[in-house]
């Protein structure tokens, strides 16, 4: 009898344990795929949409009028386009490594097009689809790291609602992909400290796969080299232990769990050497010398301010978006985050310390906390060091997302388990907490930083008492309030939107519009596709948005200046037929449309867009004034 209760009882909990996690991904699923096309695409977007067409911006005529149609080509779908096209323009005209690309090739093929253009759902599902598999990926992890379904089920409703793992998966790019890879690279290496502990050899296919892991890393994003270099120096630190401890000194490290390892790196090394000189043209590649716009050497405290944005952002994402909330909601929202996080810190240093006491859980803990602490030391080494401003985009933070998530999961766990429902406390069986309520002195950086920053009366704070599965619980809540947050475009984690400026243009104009911009790769054409795209939308339902006619003025590659496009461009705006309103959208370089009987009517900046407005009159016998005050 006891065997058939404990059988049925096993297969009650795992009933459970699979709903549950279904329960996660139909609520990670809903956020991500929410309005997915409410939005139209922003400039990394178009590039990404038109290189996975195997389409070249080459094709967009620069110095001279276009209109919306001409200017949308690269993301018109041909079915001559294979992956050796992707190959091709992705390899001359962008940074990127073509893995993710030749998913995406492969993925719009299953989609028709809308209006002769590729959909802008199809492109961004594929990313919210790969944002939704990262949470049964991380339910995978918590069981495999710390053997507990707990774990496991909380990191997965973390990821779920996560605002940052939203913002991702709602935006057609590699980064949800890459995300992935994270977690996979993540518990392999997890798994192999636990097996050097053991003294035992790691398996042959455990270091096969995490090689194969390492190299699509690579070949997806190059940012992926810290996350191979933060696991370097996590099992660094793990030989430095061995050594330490050991009697025998260094030949320790000549064991045979040691050279498995030795094997892994040496091919990982090699299936990274074939991007060397790929990543090598990077510097000074005009798509990515916005990283070096940054000063952290005078602004030094900026980049560490943006990380912890882009932190707290991973967990909570209250309505902060400066371009379309209210000053004063983003005051209160900022406050409450604030709040909201003091409030829980002495519950999550609590919770910590029960997981460092765990003896199932110290390890992948102590895995996670040196593996964080190194990716973003390698980010601000990046930062203050190079002068490549890592902090500057909150994608490049995918690199230790997943483990903050994980770490952050395995803490909650702590803090679910930590109280009764009378309050009495679960102490593990190993802990060593004195009665004076005193910190356990941990030998680990992570152990006195947290210790020196938390309450030393911990344990007598009105928080510490309450129930802890009630405050998993909140913190959950918060974090799905965030995740709605970031569904809804309402945060700080924004991209460009040609959908605030365009209908600006809309109203503000009433003859033809002509925009012009100033060139100097792909990034500026696709600024100009995102508003294309959306007053093609506008179109339907009004016929003003059919008549917009668009200026590339390129950048001379020797004198690196625009003199002889702002002259073709003058000379275009005498010629052109009139009445007109001339929009110069992020235009940076001297021009005088004055002497065009053009007169300016302000300027402004919305949606990440500045502009000036000018109306040209029909002739130039019109008087020197503006006609539209």
């Amino acid at each position: 009898m006891s065997s058939r209760y404990w059988l049925k009882n096993q297969i009650q909990n795992r009933c459970f344990d699979w709903l549950l996690l279904l329960i996660w991904i139909g609520i990670g699923g809903i956020l991500r795929f929410a309005f997915l096309a409410a939005l139209p695409p922003w400039t990394d977007e178009c590039a990404t949409i038109a290189f996975s067409l195997g389409n070249s911006f080459l094709s967009v005529p620069l110095n001279s009028l276009i209109n919306s149609d001409v200017l949308l080509e690269p993301l018109m779908p041909l079915p001559d386009r294979g992956i050796d096209l992707v190959m091709e323009h992705l390899m001359a005209e962008s940074t990127h490594p073509p893995v993710y690309f030749v998913l995406a090739n492969l993925w719009m093929k299953l989609f028709s097009t809308l209006d002769g253009l590729a959909s802008i759902w199809a492109a961004r599902a594929l990313p919210a689809l790969l944002g939704v598999a990262s949470i049964p990926a991380m339910f995978g992890l918590g069981c495999l790291a710390f053997r507990s379904r707990l774990v496991g089920h909380i990191m997965a409703g973390m990821m779920a609602v996560s605002p940052y793992g939203i913002f991702l998966a709602r935006d057609a790019r590699h980064y949800t992909w890459a995300s992935l890879l994270v977690i996979a690279s993540l518990s392999c290496l997890i798994y192999t400290v636990t097996v050097v502990k053991r003294k035992e050899i790691l398996p042959g296919w455990i270091g096969f796969v995490w090689v194969v892991i390492n190299s699509l890393g690579m070949a997806t994003h190059y940012f992926f080299s810290l996350v191979i270099c933060a696991a370097g120096i996590v099992l660094l630190s793990q030989a430095g232990q061995d050594w330490q401890r050991s009697k025998v000194g260094w030949p320790i490290l000549a064991k045979p769990y040691w050279r498995r390892i030795y094997g892994v790196g040496i091919g990982t090394i090699f299936g990274c050497l074939v991007w060397l000189p790929t990543f090598q043209s990077i510097n000074g590649s005009e798509p990515t010398n916005w990283i070096y716009d940054g000063n952290p050497t005078v602004e030094w405290f900026a980049p560490i301010g943006r990380l912890g944005m882009w932190m707290a952002s991973m967990v909570l994402l209250l309505p902060s978006a400066i371009t379309i909330v209210p000053t004063l909601i983003v005051v209160i929202s900022g406050l409450v985050t604030i709040v909201f996080f003091v409030s829980i810190w002495p519950s999550l240093v609590r919770g910590w310390q029960i997981q460092r006491e765990n003896p199932d859980a110290y390890v992948a803990v102590e895995v996670l906390e040196r593996y964080i602490i190194s990716t973003i030391a390698l980010s601000l080494l990046f930062t203050y060091g190079l002068g490549m401003d890592l902090t500057l985009a909150a994608r490049f933070q995918f690199v230790y997302f997943p483990a903050i998530i994980a770490w952050l999961g395995v803490i909650l766990a702590g803090v679910w388990e930590s109280h009764q429902p009378n309050g009495q406390e679960l102490a593990s069986p190993t802990a060593k907490i004195d009665k004076g309520h005193n910190f356990v002195q941990l030998p680990s950086f992570m152990s006195r930083l947290i210790s020196r920053l938390s309450i030393a009366s911990l344990p007598n704070s009105q928080l510490i008492r309450e129930n802890g599965k009630r405050l998993v619980t909140c913190i959950w809540l918060m974090g799905l309030l965030g995740g709605l947050t970031a569904t809804g475009n309402l945060g700080y984690l924004q991209n460009h939107r040609p959908d605030i400026l365009a209908p600006i243009i809309q109203q503000k104009s009433h003859h033809p519009i002509f925009i012009a911009t100033t060139h100097k790769h792909h990034g500026q054409t696709g600024r100009m596709m995102g508003l294309a795209w959306k007053f093609k939308q506008l179109s339907h339902s009004n016929s003003s948005g059919s008549d917009i006619k668009f200026f590339l003025a390129d950048r001379e590659a020797t004198t690196r200046t625009y003199t002889k496009a702002v002259a073709i461009l003058q000379k275009t705006l005498s010629q052109i037929e009139r009445p007109l309103d001339l929009w110069l959208i992020d235009f940076r370089a001297p021009i005088e449309p004055e002497s065009q009987d053009c007169f300016p009517d302000g300027r402004g900046w919305a949606g990440e867009y500045k502009y000036k407005l000018y109306h040209c009159l029909q002739d130039a016998s019109h008087p020197s004034s503006p006609p539209y005050r």
